[in-house]
This record gives structure tokens, sequence and C-alpha cells, in this order.
């Protein structure tokens, strides 16, 4: 018998969206994983002068859904980042974490198979590769892709050569190492969130000569994260991570794009976990919830796209939906 790898799970939770996307996460790990052996975590921002406004989850009958799910809320303090920066929520939760194995989750993730059918390197960090050239923008006599990147490298006297995939063209964006912030994970949550805080700052706070022209927010997680990888003796997924962001994870970002591209055993999980009385009193009460899952306007995004020939780009899904007046978010 295959033993399981004891692991914890972080996600962030706070006031508002987050917390019922909370609860779909939580309620997807005890539907796939009834017998997951380690801890899952909603960490929760408290208020202080970071935040303008409370960002707990204040909603009992939510705390009491996620704690009956097999959550546990843990508040963390904002020291850097708060309302300017709530990227930066995941960034110091780590900091918060007990010091075991972990694997960080966007709070827009369900788990839709078990977890033992991906093998873990703890020692060794990766994170989701399911993204788009979205940073950096390159301007027209501006630096290129190798000599932004190689800057932040040398900032902290990494070796910027072996972070490239040299099977890619020179200049093209994903020669570089740049991931998707929404899956990573490493042995030690209190090194990686101090390694990944202190990166993150030093970008923010002092920018290179080359960043001067680039937009950091909402990007600055993704920029600062490869590098922290990279310094852990990490780098991009191999085959046996395969299942995230493949057929155990599924890191839909937004509900309408849940409906127009995720494959049918992700729409069947998220209908069957939403379905009992319980939860629907919970979930309806965040408007793209009812609309998309409890009046089947979901249905309707779905019967716009042809899952073998979607569009190559995300932006093309999201304008279709919106023409049809059915992006809620």
């Amino acid at each position: 018998m295959k033993t399981q790898q004891r692991f914890n799970i972080l996600a962030i939770g706070q006031s508002g969206r987050l917390a019922y996307e909370a609860v779909l996460l939580a309620a997807s790990l005890r539907a796939t994983n009834p017998d997951f052996p380690g801890r899952l975590f909603i960490a929760e921002p408290q208020p202080g002068p970071l935040w303008k406004d409370d960002p707990r989850i204040t909603n009992p009958d939510i705390r009491k859904t996620l704690t009956d799910l097999g959550a546990e809320i843990l508040p963390f303090e904002s020291m850097a980042f708060g309302d300017s920066y709530p990227y930066g929520n995941k960034i110091e939760a780590l900091l918060a974490l007990p010091d075991a194995p972990f694997l960080f989750l966007d709070t827009d993730t369900l788990i839709t198979g078990p977890l033992d059918r991906v093998t873990f390197d703890f020692a060794h960090p990766s994170a989701s590769m399911r993204r788009e050239g979205t940073w950096p923008v390159i301007e027209l006599y501006g630096p290129n892709h190798a000599q932004i990147w190689k800057s932040l490298y040398d900032r902290f006297a990494l070796d910027f050569g072996s972070s490239l995939d040299l099977t890619q063209p020179d200049g093209y964006w994903q020669r570089y190492l740049y991931f998707n912030a929404g899956w990573f994970f490493y042995q030690s949550p209190h090194r990686f969130g101090e390694r990944f805080l202190e990166y993150a700052l030093s970008f923010r706070d002092n920018p290179t000569r080359e960043l001067e022209c680039q937009q950091l927010s909402p990007w600055l997680d993704q920029i600062a994260l490869p590098l922290v990888i990279h310094s852990f003796g990490g780098g991009r997924p191999g085959p046996a991570l395969a299942g995230l962001d493949g057929d155990v994870t599924c890191h839909w970002r937004s509900l309408p794009l849940l409906y127009a591209r995720e494959r049918d055993a992700v729409v069947e999980l998220l209908e069957q976990i939403s379905a009992p009385n319980a939860m629907k009193r919970i979930l309806r009460d965040y408007e793209p919830f009812k609309k998309l899952i409890y009046q089947g306007k979901g249905a309707q995004v779905r019967a716009l796209f042809d899952r073998a020939n979607l569009p190559r780009r995300e932006q093309m899904i999201r304008n279709t939906i919106k023409r049809e007046g059915l992006w809620f978010r």
C-alpha cells in the first residue's frame, strides 16, 4: 500500500470573494481526499494599519462551514502589504504556518483527484506553469527579457544562466523562469516565506534600473517567485507533478472561465459539492455563484465553447462571455 506524503495545504481566506472560494476548496478536499493526512489552513489577515477595512471572514456561517469541513482558520499579521498589494497575503501567511512541508494553493482552486497521485520532492520547490507571457512588457527602446531578468538574479547573486530553458529561443518569454503563483511548495514555509518577502520588498522598494518602466502590480509575487524557487535549488515542474493543473487540481481563477474551458469532471465536482442545502445557503449569497451555479448560467457559458477547440488566448474567452452578458466576478 502506498504511503501518503504528509504535508500541509495553505490558502488565503478573507472577507468577500475569497471566503466563498475557500468553502469550495475545503469541500473539494473533503470530497476527493477524505483521508488526507495533513492539515488545511485558511490563513486570514488580521485588522491593522495596512488595511482600510477589517479583512477577516466576518460571516459566522462561513467560518463554521470551513471548520466543519476540516479547515483551520489561521490568523496572521500584515506587516508589509495589506490593501496596497493583497497578493502579498500569500507571502506573509507563510510565516504563520507550522514549519513543515507545505503546498500553497490559490483559493480559487478545486482539488479534483487524490493528492497521492502527485509525488512532491519538498526539498526542491516548484510552481505552476499554467501562465501566459504577462510580464515583462518589452518597450521599443527598453531592456529586453534577458536584461530585465538577469538584473533581478544579479541583485541576489543567483546564477541566471542555469535558470534558462535553452530549448526556447533567445528573447522568447518561455526561455525565462516564470510561474503562475497559483501553487507552489517547499519543505519549510518559514525559510521560503522569509526569502519571498525579502525579494519582493527589494523589487518594490528599490527596483533595479531595468524595472523602472515595468508594472510591478499585480505581478510582484510572480516576479519574485522564480528567484526564490531557483535560490532553493528548485525549478520547472517535472512529470511527477503533472497532476497539479491536471487531474488532481484545477486552478479555475474565475467561475465563468471554469465553465468555459475546464473538463467535464471539474464541472461535475463543482456542482456535486455545492448541491447540499447547507452549502447552497452559504454560496448563493455570493452573486457569481448564485447566477452561474444555482441559476444555470454556467451551463449557458459552457455551451458557447468547444473544449477541444478553445480560443488560444484567455482574453478572447473573456470577451466572448462578456458579449453574452454572462461575466460575473
